[in-house]
Order: C-alpha cells, then structure tokens, then sequence
C-alpha cells in the first residue's frame, strides 16, 4: 500500500482545558479551527494542514483513532481494494465524517491489536498558514506524517506483525526492549518507524507520541520551558543509538509522553538493520515510569 504515514491523530480526553493551554504554549503547536460537525473538540496543527491532532471530549484518555494517508486517490482505492480481499471489515466515511477529517475519501477498521485506524487521502491544506502557539521555527512534517505513536497491547501475536507487514506493506524495525515491532509506511524512508507496539499482559493504551521539531533551539527551548513548568518527565535529554535524534521524554496532560524530537543528520534509510547493544549513545535517564496513566487495565479501557 501506498502509505506516506501517519496524517492525523484523533484522542479522547476528560482534560481538553488543559491541552488547549499545554499544546500551544509547551510544544509549539498551533491552533486549528474546529469544524462545524465537531465543534466541542480541540483541533491542533503543526504544519499548514488544517490539522494533525484532535482531542475529542471524553472519559478517559485514549486514542480515538490514527489516520493513514495514501498517496492519492489510486493508492487509496487500491489499499481499499487489498483491504477488502483479505477480508478486513472496512466502514467508508460518509460525507459528514470526511468534511471533519477534512479530506475528500477514508475508511476506518481496525489492526489486530484492536486499535481503530482510518485510510484517507487529500488532506485540506491552505500555504503559508501555520501559526505556531508559542515563536517556534515550527515541526518537521511533509512527506513522513505528523510524527509516530507507540501503543501497548495485551496481545502481541504474529497476526499483529502479518497485518501491518504483509497487508498494509510496512516495513519492520527492530528496536527497544522486550517484545515489541516498529512498523514504518511504504513511502516513509526518513525515520525508523511511524507506529510501534509493545506488549504489557492484561494492559492497553498509549505509551508515547513524537514529534519533529526543526531546529536544534527549538528543541531546547521546549525543554526548558518543560522543566521550569516541573512538568512531569520520562526521559532526560539524549540521543537513541539506533536513531541520529536527539529528543526528550515527558508526559502530557493525557497522561501519555510526548517525545519532542530533533534529528541530527538524516535517517539511513534502512539499508541495513542496527541492532544497538543499548538503546542510548548519551542522556535518557529514566526519571518516570515507562507507561503513564494513559496505559490501563483491560477492564479498564472503552471497549468502542
């Protein structure tokens, strides 16, 4: 399939007055118009998309849904096509749902893991419009998405691997500890990976989300601001061995970490696989736990 990556990310949370205040004013994002089928969510944006990031009013912390984009129409239709060979039970996006996405064509369904994803394609767009919350130099976005998340799953099963490898196309990426993938879109050869998965026995959730910023000050600037707010942190400031990124950990209002991101020298395009013997060349401290609040309990976690 031809994926560029991911397009957009929609969350659910009780703590929208928070993130109306945390987005803009910790990590650069601006602030998007909602539209007038949603108007009680926050819409944020990180480039001159209409958005990248949505918080929807609910009761716990989760993600809604993640948006794939496909190249165009072509690749669209025939992503959905594979999708409906294999049998993967597919919802078409009626007009409403498309006007709010802000694109022309998605489908929804959901991975093995039990996460619901959307396929789109056309993004609304308006050049030169983006607006950071804070002076930002702004986020790197483009041709490789808004950025990656990391999900836990209770299960991690080869199906899981099969669907994103073998139907959706993804390339593989060893990385991290414990039983885990790193899955990257066809189209995206400028980062490791676009989602992963962990596995926690009897857990769900999201463990983490980043984003690129642009410059090297940028990077810094949000952590100062992060540590003179005391907000809580995950990881110090450091460098991952397998990835030439510097970046920091810490936990958002949503109670996910928010690795902000920036890349040293290009991405090697995986003309080979690192099999680092640890995870960091410098920095990472841990001074948080691995999963925040936002990584529950099955019983827990909205079954919708």
């Amino acid at each position: 399939m031809d994926i560029i990556g991911i397009g957009y990310m929609g969350f659910e949370s009780p703590n929208l007055e928070a993130w109306r205040e945390y987005a803009p004013q910790v990590l650069g994002l601006g602030q998007g118009n909602a539209p007038l089928g949603d108007p009680d969510s926050l819409y944020l944006r990180s480039d001159d998309r209409r958005h990248r990031i949505t918080f929807h009013p609910g009761p716990v912390d989760r993600i809604a849904y993640i948006g794939w984009e496909a190249r165009g129409r072509q690749a669209f239709d025939a992503a959905v096509a594979r999708f409906r060979d294999a049998g993967v039970v597919l919802e078409v996006g009626d007009a409403a749902r498309c006007e709010i996405r802000g694109v022309r064509e998605l489908v929804s369904f959901r991975c093995p893991a039990g996460y619901r994803h959307e396929l789109f394609y056309a993004q609304k767009w308006t050049p030169r419009s983006f607006v950071p919350g804070r002076p930002h130099g702004g986020f790197v976005t483009d041709e490789r998405g808004v950025g990656h998340i990391v999900l836990i799953t209770p299960d991690y099963g080869p199906e899981l691997e099969a669907f994103f490898i073998d139907l959706m196309g993804f390339h593989w990426y060893g990385a991290g500890k414990g039983r885990t993938g790193f899955f990257r879109a066809k189209l995206n050869d400028k980062t490791s990976h676009d989602i992963a998965f962990g596995h926690a026995p009897g857990m769900k959730g999201v463990q983490h989300i980043g984003l690129f910023v642009k410059s090297l000050c940028d990077l810094g600037e949000t952590y100062d601001i992060v540590r003179k707010r005391e907000l809580p942190m995950q990881m110090t400031l450091g460098q991952h061995s397998q990835d030439p990124h510097v970046s920091f950990y810490h936990f958002s209002p949503s109670g996910f970490a928010v690795e902000c991101i920036h890349e040293l020298e290009p991405w090697h395009h995986d003309g080979f696989e690192l099999n680092p013997e640890q995870l960091s060349i410098w920095g990472h401290e841990r001074v948080g736990p691995i999963l925040g609040p936002s990584v529950m309990p099955l019983e827990q976690y909205p079954n919708n």
